[in-house]
């Protein structure tokens, strides 16, 4: 003790020994310094952890831009810098899938981790049921702002409707009922104001004054940013436009311009508020592309063939993806949602059922098949007309007159109802099971289980145009594939039917 004493004395004027009471209380005093130290030590790892664990997340949409709708994925006219320097700097998915070939219900997928025919989004402008719990909910109970900014298309943007972004747990929203042109009317949190500029700058725009104030704040955050672009009609920004001056399709080009700008705003403003590396961005579609020549496969957006669905994918986080990569894994827009939950170790007391599966061992390069299939389904129910821009500016001008709404019933209030029972063997429609390289197409028009059924087989990887229909010649994959589909399908039917909202969520 009297040696530690002397050591701890080292440089002073005291050579003697040290009586023994300041001996115990300068060895004391010198424990708890070390103490001290070490306990902050730790608290800055943990909160150097914490904050690798927890980022910022911010999920970007396009509308209706097709796999093959990029520079990046060797379109010969498109012009997207921004999108080509993510896809050289992050992880660049070439076989990712939106849940549906059209808008409204893949949006619905990105927030719940379903299919969107479990809660009843078959088509274009079908609200997300209010039972549903979404991936804003969980973080905004996590401790995230949350924000909403650009198209919803998932109910209504009006103060007090139950399928509005605010009661899908975004705490801030700019929004749009549907797809939304330049100088548009838009939903600042249930009231409609006029904005002038580009379409999804303006989202942007929105998001970036969003993201400032979190940061700010110090605190994490959510931005959901999804454009109204490509989306026809296409009506371009002059600059954007004159990139393709005397081409038949100058405007659809230069909307995929437009919204690549935005892009690139939007990660310029992350870098200059210094947290752009830990926000995970992840980019991608709604569905798949308006041209079959650049789609990516077979068809185009509403098919359930290849073209309808493959869509571009890229995540960008620095804390995390080290190095560039591409990944040959299948993934969809349903895997966003669990994925975001295993990142923040969010583990629900109760959840229903997901098609999605977390992608974390993809992002860390671990992962290189999809542990299980993933299914798809046109049920051939019809979608609703949500025209934003007419609704908007009639709400606008009720506003003005000073009244609340223009029409009540754009509030869907009766979202939460379940009106129609689906028998539990309904199959109809197109189908499909994708167990990369292989994807099962089961199509039955009509409605009765005896109208015609087709089989369609096909090799993704050496086919994927789907042009050659292998069913007859490997009827045990078809049989084995067959049953997989069946049984996700008979699972759909009962989210559909509301067998997942018996229990407290």
């Amino acid at each position: 003790m009297f040696q530690f004493a002397a050591i701890v004395q080292a440089g002073s004027r005291r050579s003697f020994p040290l009586p023994r009471h300041e001996s115990l209380r300068i060895a004391t005093q010198a424990i708890l310094v070390a103490v001290a130290v070490i306990t902050q030590c730790m608290l800055t790892q943990r909160l150097l952890a914490d904050q690798v664990t927890r980022p910022n997340i911010v999920l970007v949409m396009a509308d209706d831009q097709g796999w093959g709708d990029t520079a990046y994925n060797g379109h010969p006219l498109l012009q997207t810098p921004h999108l080509d320097a993510m896809a050289a700097t992050g992880l660049r998915f070439d076989h990712f899938y939106a849940a549906a070939p059209v808008c409204s219900p893949t949006r619905g997928s990105v927030l719940t981790g379903r299919h969107p025919n479990r809660f009843g989004c078959f088509a274009w402008g079908r609200p997300l049921r209010p039972q549903e719990i979404t991936i804003a909910e969980r973080l905004q109970a996590a401790g995230y702002a949350t924000g909403h900014f650009g198209k919803w298309h998932l109910g209504s943007v009006l103060k007090g409707s139950p399928v509005n972004p605010g009661g899908s747990g975004f705490d801030h929203w700019l929004s749009a009922f549907n797809f939304y042109d330049n100088d548009p009317v838009l939903s600042r949190e249930g009231t409609a104001v006029e904005i002038k500029g580009e379409s999804s700058l303006i989202a942007a725009d929105a998001a970036i004054e969003f993201i400032h104030q979190q940061v700010e704040l110090e605190k994490p955050f959510l931005a959901v940013v999804w454009f109204g672009s490509p989306h026809g009609p296409h009506r371009a920004a002059p600059e954007d436009r004159a990139h393709y001056a005397g081409k038949k399709q100058a405007d659809w080009l230069g909307e995929i311009t437009g919204l690549d700008r935005a892009v690139g705003k939007l990660r310029t403003a992350l870098r200059e508020a210094e947290v752009s590396d830990n926000t995970l961005f992840w980019y991608t579609s709604d569905n798949g592309g308006l041209r079959p020549e650049s789609s990516g496969g077979r068809a185009k957006k509403g098919s359930i063939y290849e073209g309808g669905l493959r869509v571009p994918a890229i995540i960008e986080w620095p804390a995390r993806i080290r190095a560039p990569r591409v990944t040959q894994v299948a993934a969809n827009t349903t895997d966003i949602y669990p994925t975001l939950l295993e990142l923040l170790e969010i583990e629900p007391a109760s959840q229903p059922v997901l098609d999605g599966v977390s992608l974390v061992s993809v992002i860390d390069g671990t992962m290189d098949r999809r542990p299980r299939g993933m299914g798809f389904w046109d049920m051939k129910q019809a979608g609703v007309s949500t025209p934003s821009d007419k609704w908007m500016r009639e709400e606008l001008a009720a506003q003005q007159a000073g009244r609340e709404y223009h029409d009540k019933s754009r509030l869907v209030l009766d979202a939460a109802q379940i009106k129609t029972k689906f028998p539990a063997d309904r199959r109809a429609g197109h189908a499909a099971w994708l167990d990369w390289p292989w994807k099962l197409h089961r199509i039955q028009v009509g409605k009765a289980q005896s109208d015609e059924l087709t089989w369609e087989l096909y090799q993704l990887g050496d086919d994927p145009l789907e042009t050659k229909n292998l069913a007859g010649i490997h009827p045990g994959r078809v049989a084995a594939m067959g049953e997989e589909l069946d049984r996700w399908q008979a699972s759909v039917i009962d989210s559909l039917n509301g067998q997942d909202y018996d229990a407290p969520q």
